[in-house]
């Protein structure tokens, strides 16, 4: 079985110390140890890589969200070398959509909807009252967008597109959820998806086809620190600490986090060529 061997960082929740003021401040923290994927069962995935447009197109929508600017430059900066990299070397790559209707003409997509079968059936929803839908209109004013910013952050998903560092290319696979992507992975052997995109804290957590999805599939799930942002909020922005607490999430939970450059690295040392379907 050909295997990559790079650095992984995972977290040491253990041990507590109970004498201690704080007795979590006794866990060992972040630690670093080498570690083999397996180059057939490994893939890439990059979610919610969108082209948002410039701030002044929608600046309701930059107002909103305020990882666009971060997510543009991680596009521009790092994608490149990354996915040119996973392309050249013949690695597994897989795109996980959503938000409009940008993709489903692409044969990746129309590839997974093939290989997924009929969707499952939606979740039942409960019944709202007219209190549950004065609460949701509060919390979509006075929380997020706010009603200033709506019709920006609506025109701007009216025409969402692939950031253009993030198009896939020929075939590669392309899902809107867990159902598609589980196909994906079931049929080209896949167990292990290395995240890309945008945001851990949220979309790459909780959105379909996201870890905690895949994860109840038995795949494991992880991160490649340099190319994720994170939704921050205004005590946590400066510091990008909820990118922080997002990736300890993920060693805890779902799987590693491993450093770009390593990721890359590693792909260009292994000796091996293109893989044919």
């Amino acid at each position: 079985m050909r295997t990559v061997r790079l650095l992984a960082s995972y977290y040491q929740q253990f041990d507590a110390d109970p004498e201690g003021v704080v007795p979590g401040e006794g866990y060992g923290g972040w630690q670093q140890a080498p570690v083999e994927l397996s180059w057939d069962h490994t893939a890439v995935v990059v979610m919610h890589a969108w082209d948002c447009g410039a701030q002044e197109q929608f600046p309701g929508w930059y107002r909103a969200v305020e990882y666009i600017p971060r997510a543009n430059a991680i596009c521009r900066e790092v994608f490149p070398r990354l996915l040119g990299t996973v392309r050249v070397r013949g690695f597994r790559l897989f795109h996980v959509v959503g938000g409009g209707d940008y993709y489903k003409e692409r044969p990746g997509y129309l590839k997974a909807v093939e290989l997924a079968g009929p969707s499952p059936p939606a979740v039942e929803q409960i019944g709202a009252d007219e209190t549950l839908r004065r609460l949701r209109e509060f919390r979509a004013e006075r929380g997020f967008v706010g009603a200033h910013n709506r019709d920006d952050v609506n025109r701007g998903f009216a025409r969402l597109q692939f950031a253009p560092q993030a198009m896939p290319q020929d075939d590669e696979g392309i899902a809107e959820n867990a159902h598609q992507l589980f196909a994906l992975c079931r049929h080209h052997g896949v167990n292990h998806l290395v995240y890309a995109g945008f945001a851990i804290n949220w979309c790459l957590l909780m959105s379909p086809g996201g870890m905690l999805d895949m994860s109840r599939h038995g795949v494991m799930c992880s991160a490649l620190r340099q190319a994720v942002t994170a939704v921050e909020n205004r005590e946590t922005a400066r510091g990008e600490l909820c990118k922080e607490l997002a990736l300890w999430r993920v060693a805890l939970a779902f799987g590693f986090v491993f450093d770009v450059d390593d990721f890359v690295r590693a792909l260009l040392n292994e000796r091996c060529g293109n893989r044919g379907d």
